[in-house]
Formats: structure tokens, sequence, C-alpha cells
């Protein structure tokens, strides 16, 4: 009641002020209600955003003043096409967003800004309806019931290192279900290399040219200019820990798999070694959903990130695509 009494008290005022000053209600409300809040950025070590949580309207600005407190930082919103922002330290930087769908939205910090970097996080929770909300659908993993933390061991590997152009080469015309997108996805290398070596037309074909099918299968799925792109992504997000030649030697990768090192007190001490992603026997018995999935939901305690709420999903497919570089050669 005394809330209600004070509420109440102080919309007389503003009307009585606006009043007097000859303003619209309306105008004043929205001076008074079109406010810039401050947002600080620090390494994820010393506190990450400050504030870490907002909220805002559907449809209502939202004024931002990023200051960085420390290292050059940078501000991206998750699941958007929108360029991320420098954030200098020292400097106040301002920019304005609006959202036209309720939700919740992650920023994030996309500059390597140390150990904890994927912990420089926060959210903006976005409320209101909107006459085309939608639900979005279910990650294919989901759809496909694998269990992502099983081992997922190859059962077949290659003698040497697959490669897309010698399999296009071969001249081989092979069934249209093998072609499609949804059967890549929902396959393993291995898989595939099993059902190719059990068809008729590859009774004269050695098990590597069989394997140069596969990875002709699995190139067909993107092209060049895309991986080109995707290169930057993986660069950018992936190799700190995963090396930039995917063999899981990254600046991060001590910290992760040392027990001993100061980086524990905030990774947690379940952290391990990054996935190598040169490791035939590994990387040939997951499904493209799988190691989206893995993307998606992160390592659960390992020090591997969640990244379903700052990829979009053909983001997501495109690292997927992309980590084949590392099993397949164009050549």
């Amino acid at each position: 009641m005394v809330a209600r009494r004070l509420n109440a008290e102080f919309a007389a005022r503003v009307f009585v002020v606006g009043v007097a000053l000859g303003l619209p209600l309306a105008a004043l409300i929205a001076r008074l209600a079109d406010k810039t809040i401050e947002l600080r950025a620090r390494v994820a070590e010393a506190g990450g955003w400050t504030p870490a949580d907002l909220n805002i309207a559907v449809g209502q600005p939202l004024h931002l003043r990023l200051i960085s407190d420390d290292v050059l930082h940078g501000f991206a919103i998750g699941q958007s096409d929108a360029p991320s922002i420098d954030v200098p330290p020292g400097q106040a930087v301002e920019t304005t967003l609006t959202f036209d769908r309720p939700g919740k939205y992650v920023f994030y910090c996309p500059r390597w800004c140390g150990l904890g970097h994927w912990r420089m996080r926060g959210t903006i929770e976005v409320t209101g309806t909107t006459a085309d909300s939608t639900t979005g659908q279910p990650p294919l993993y989901v759809e496909l019931g694998l269990n992502i933390d099983a081992s997922h061991e190859a059962a077949v590997t290659p003698e040497g290192t697959p490669s897309a152009v010698r399999g296009a080469q071969l001249g081989v015309a092979l069934p249209a279900n093998y072609l499609t997108k949804d059967y890549y996805r929902s396959h393993s290398p291995a898989e595939a290399w099993q059902a190719l070596r059990a068809e008729s037309f590859s009774t004269e074909l050695a098990d590597d040219e069989v394997w140069d099918l596969v990875a002709f299968l699995w190139r067909s799925n993107t092209t060049p200019q895309a991986l080109a792109e995707t290169k930057t992504l993986y660069a950018q997000n992936c190799a700190a820990c995963h090396g930039e030649t995917g063999a899981g030697d990254g600046i991060a990768a001590s910290a992760l798999k040392d027990k001993a090192h100061e980086a524990q007190t905030e990774f947690g001490h379940n952290t391990q070694a990054p996935v190598d992603f040169t490791k035939a026997k590994l990387m040939l018995g997951a499904s493209p959903a799988l190691l989206q999935g893995k993307i998606l939901r992160g390592g659960m305690g390992t020090g591997m990130p969640y990244w379903g709420p700052i990829f979009t999903e053909a983001q997501t497919w495109a690292l997927v695509d992309y980590l084949w570089t590392f099993q397949f050669e164009n050549k």
C-alpha cells in the first residue's frame, strides 16, 4: 500500500512539473525513461561485466555507455550479424540497441582478454510479446537422441589422409541418398565409409579410395569461400584452446590440463586438455550433429564453453564443416 501511494504521488508530481514546463506528459515520461546504462568491463577474473544482467522491453531503445577498466575488450550480441564494438581501456563508447523480439540475449566480449575470456558474458532480458513470436526447433543432436558425452571412437580409420580431390577424380556416381545434407549431418565419416564399402560399385576400389569418396562427400557440403570465412571465426573463438592447426595445443591448453595451474581456481578442477581435431580415431567416429551439439552445449565442466547463445545456427554448422579440414585435404 505504501509503495502504491508513493508511486501515485510521484506520478502526480511528474504531471504537475510537466504542465508547469509546458511539456506534453508523454514526452516528459519518455525523456525521464531515456537513460543510459554504464556497462563496465574487466577481465573475467576481476569480475567481467558490471552489471551483467540487463532488462528492457521489446521495441524500447537500450542506451549503453561501454567502458573498459583494464585491457582492450569488445562488445557483441550473441546470434547476431551486427559487428562487434571495440572498447579501449579508459574510453567511453556509446551504443543503442533495440530488440524486436522477446527473449534472453547474451552479450559477450569477442576480444581475447585472458584465460577466462569465455566467461565475459552477460544477459539482456527482453520482455513483451510480438505477433510473430515463434518457438525454435531443438538442435539436431537432440532430435537424433545422441549422447554427446559417450565415447564415439571410429571403428575404422584410413592409412593416410583422405583427399576430396582424389575422391572426385574417381568418377564414381554416388547414389542420391549419400548426397543429401541430412545424410551428411546424421552420419559419421566412419559410418559413411562402411556403407560405401558395402556398395557394389566400390568392389574394385581400395579402402583408401573409399575414404577419398568420404572426403569428397564431406567437402561437397561446404565451399572454399565458406571455409575461408569460417577459418577466421575458428581463429577468433577456438584456436586459443584447440590451436591454429586443431592439434589441441593453443595458448590456453596448458592451463586446462595442468591441475596445479593457478587458473584452476577459476576454471574448476575438472578441466581437460582441449580436443585434438587431428586425431582420426576420435574425429571420424563423430557425426556433424554430434559435433554441433558439443559446440552448442559445451563440455559440462571440462573447460569447453557453451557457444549456443553466441553463434548463429549457420555459424555452428560452418564451424563443424571447418573441423573436417583437419582430417580431409582438398588436393
